[in-house]
């Protein structure tokens, strides 16, 4: 197994502790902004992965639920099949009542069952897709730019190379904003 840098480490213990992948990375060190992204790529390093398996299979014993008891639970609880004892008043006495977990409840219990799937996560696929997005653009915006020095230099020389690529790279951001918005910052 691979070692794994501090950061790796804090963040891994930390997931033990919260279960949270986001403030486990905040909790170790990363930016807050990359946390979320940061959290769930470091749950698919498979050297990350071992670490929290193996700390997970040193602290297991039969008291404490495994990965498959607590989904089963919140699975149960997510499709109402657990009741719970309340207790209902009627005039001066109290009546036990079994009652199905409520919808607030019912919803927690699925967000708990997704996080252990972060690859079903459609906020990390769309903040990947984003990323690719930006990338293939700085990509474009770069190739854009080498292409018209070298025009430029064929037509005019060296002269006016700095000027006129400068020119056209506004004019590439001008109508970058069309497509991606005024709120983004294009570079120039």
């Amino acid at each position: 197994m691979k070692k794994l840098t501090p950061k790796q480490k804090a963040f891994a213990d930390e997931y033990l502790k919260s279960g949270n992948a986001t403030q486990a990375a905040i909790k170790a060190g990363y930016s807050d902004k990359s946390a979320r992204f940061v959290g769930a790529e470091n749950l698919t390093k498979p050297n990350i992965k071992a670490y929290i398996d193996a700390k997970m299979a040193e602290i297991e014993s039969h008291k404490i639920a495994d990965a498959k008891e607590v989904l089963e639970f919140l699975t149960a609880v997510m499709r109402g099949e657990t009741k719970e004892t309340v207790f209902v008043q009627f005039g001066k006495s109290y009546a036990e009542e079994k009652k199905e977990a409520d919808m607030k409840t019912r919803i927690s219990a699925a967000r708990e069952i997704m996080k252990r799937y972060p690859g079903n996560d459609p906020l990390v696929a769309e903040q990947v897709r984003k990323l690719k997005a930006d990338a293939d653009s700085a990509e474009a915006k770069a190739m854009l730019n080498a292409f018209e020095v070298q025009i430029r230099q064929e037509e005019f020389g060296t002269d006016e190379d700095e000027v006129r690529t400068d020119d056209l790279a506004s004019a590439v951001a001008e109508g970058m904003k069309g497509v991606f918005g005024d709120e983004d910052e294009i570079e120039a």
